[in-house]
């Protein structure tokens, strides 16, 4: 073979300039040392080697790093100008002292083959020397394993993509799906409602499944259509206070299948985003929330307060629009409305009901992030609640008091929020958030009530292991500080303390131990701790 090779460069131009050519084609270097290399990339060089790359050049000149001095100046000259047969490198660059693969050397073989060919086709042979042919072809017999190799891929490519398309589910539809395994139980001696019963402390085994069908119909707007099941139950009850619900608890009556959520969003233009959602909607999926490593049900914070500010709750399972603008910038802004909520239907033609009668929420947002490390956000929500459409200010992140100040009568809040999530290392952020509310009595009494709460979240990102997440909370639930109805008011002071571990064990399966702990639960001074202890295991596909 050495000998075959030095002979081959001692003949004329054509020849010698096709090693070059291979070795130095705009997509040449794409094509990697071994049969695993996609085929795709083995088609892309042999089409560009046929003169079909954008690096084509018609001039030897053209090429910013090729001099008359250099000792293949007058082949590759003769390549260009006399054959046609040679491309660049997109910047105008050759590039001659790269060096060269067999399977480069074969796929540029037979590219200048097919243009020797076409030579002949166009009653220009006389271009072409018999000695020229007689090496080309002693060469193409030594390199006939690699080409039959390179036209085998291409072939099964092809096969390939024919059966995708005849059996694919849908040119415009994905399935991605999550389901959770989680085994769990609250601990502690009294529960935190007052009764004087024991927490219930049975060990729990429950599951939650979502596949949602992700359209798209122009490659950049999405209609969700999102089907659930679960039997996960409020460990709540167990203990006395909602303040020890999980993030994912959800119980769709014994695993019964339901069509959880359906949306559709789009570009209005390059600056503004449109979501609109037909059921469901949640402005924690609408907005940026602030707390990237934790706000995933199935992958962040094990608790409910844990994953977000309760301020993106407002307006939860309703229906609406929002809107963000200039989502791609560092200064964005967003607004939103939601109406109905879980219990009260914003498709409900009746009195109390519907879009603009029952129970709302209108949100306005300003993000910014002047870099992928620092993110800050202040949020504004107002928000109306009847005693139809069920009243609960925190959506059951806080004490029974904050979620209703003034008992099951018609309220309505002005909610203030500021979030931060800095990002020290690639491995380290710290995050958190900090809420006030005002609250009104629109039924009833005359009387207001101010609401408090704050959170502080660190996320050890990649720790032992790449993908891996180690996460610890401190915060206070939604307190009421003060009320007119003075017996509403909550006394004490609750702390929120958790700890988690996300095990990346394969790309597709987390497993997630972690404790929560609830001092003085209720922002009562007399309850028992409260604590919630948990093992999550999270499938993806």
């Amino acid at each position: 073979m050495t000998k075959l090779f030095w002979n081959w460069l001692k003949l004329s131009p054509v020849v010698f300039a096709t090693a070059l050519f291979t070795a130095n084609s705009a997509f040449a270097g794409e094509v990697k040392q071994d049969l695993n290399q996609d085929a795709t990339s083995v088609t892309q060089l042999s089409q560009s080697s046929s003169g079909n790359n954008v690096g084509q050049v018609t001039s030897v000149s053209q090429f910013s790093d090729v001099q008359p001095t250099d000792w293949a100046f007058q082949a590759l000259q003769s390549l260009v100008e006399r054959y046609g047969c040679i491309a660049g490198y997109p910047n105008g660059t050759y590039r001659g002292n790269r060096a060269l693969t067999r399977y480069e050397f074969a796929a540029g073989l037979n590219a200048c083959l097919d243009r020797v060919n076409e030579l002949i086709a166009t009653a220009t042979a006389d271009l072409v020397t018999k000695e020229d042919l007689a090496t080309l072809q002693r060469l193409q017999e030594e390199f006939s394993a690699e080409l039959a190799t390179l036209r085998g891929r291409v072939d099964a490519l092809e096969a390939r993509t024919a059966e995708l398309e005849a059996n694919q589910f849908s040119t415009t539809t994905k399935l991605v799906g999550e389901a959770i395994f989680n085994v769990g139980g609250a601990f502690g001696d009294e529960k935190a409602n007052g009764t004087g019963d024991d927490v219930d402390d049975n060990i729990t085994f429950s599951n939650r499944v979502r596949l949602s069908l992700n359209t798209s119909f122009t490659g950049s707007d999405q209609l969700q259509t999102r089907l659930q099941a679960g039997n996960m139950t409020n460990f709540g009850t167990a203990a006395g206070t909602n303040m020890a619900r999980l993030g994912y608890d959800n119980n769709t009556g014994n695993n019964n299948v339901e069509i959880d959520k359906l949306n559709y969003a789009f570009n209005l233009s390059d600056a503004i985003r449109v979501k609109v959602d037909a059921n469901n909607g949640e402005y924690y999926e609408n907005v940026n929330n602030f707390n990237p490593d934790f706000a995933s049900s199935g992958r962040g914070a094990l608790s409910r307060y844990g994953r977000f500010s309760p301020i993106y709750r407002q307006g939860q399972g309703g229906a609406g629009i929002t809107l963000t603008f200039n989502p791609k910038g560092s200064l964005s802004g967003s607004v939103g409305y939601l109406a109905g909520g879980r219990t009260n239907d914003a498709s409900s033609p009746l009195a109390g009901e519907g879009l603009f009668d029952g129970n709302y929420s209108a949100l306005a947002q300003i993000a910014f992030q002047p870099s992928e490390s620092f993110n800050i956000g202040l949020t504004y929500v107002r928000t109306y609640q009847n005693s139809q459409g069920g009243v609960n200010l925190f959506e059951s992140t806080g004490s029974t008091f904050a979620s209703q100040p003034f008992g099951a009568v018609a309220t309505s809040s002005n909610n203030y929020g500021a979030q931060v999530n800095f990002r020290a290392s690639s491995k380290l952020a710290i995050g958190g958030w900090v809420g006030y509310s005002t609250a009104e009595a629109e039924a009833g009494p005359d009387a207001d009530a101010d609401i408090w709460y704050w959170m502080a979240n660190l996320a050890l990102r990649d720790f032992g292991k790449q993908g891996n997440l180690l996460g610890i909370f401190f915060g206070q639930p939604p307190k009421v500080t003060s009320n007119d109805i003075g017996a509403r008011e909550d006394d004490g002071t609750s702390y929120h303390l958790e700890a988690l571990y996300r095990y990346q064990l394969t790309d597709n399966i987390a497993v997630t131990p972690g404790v929560l702990v609830i001092f003085n639960p209720e922002h009562n001074d007399n309850n028992d701790t409260v604590y919630v202890g948990t093992l999550r295991t999270t499938f993806t596909f």
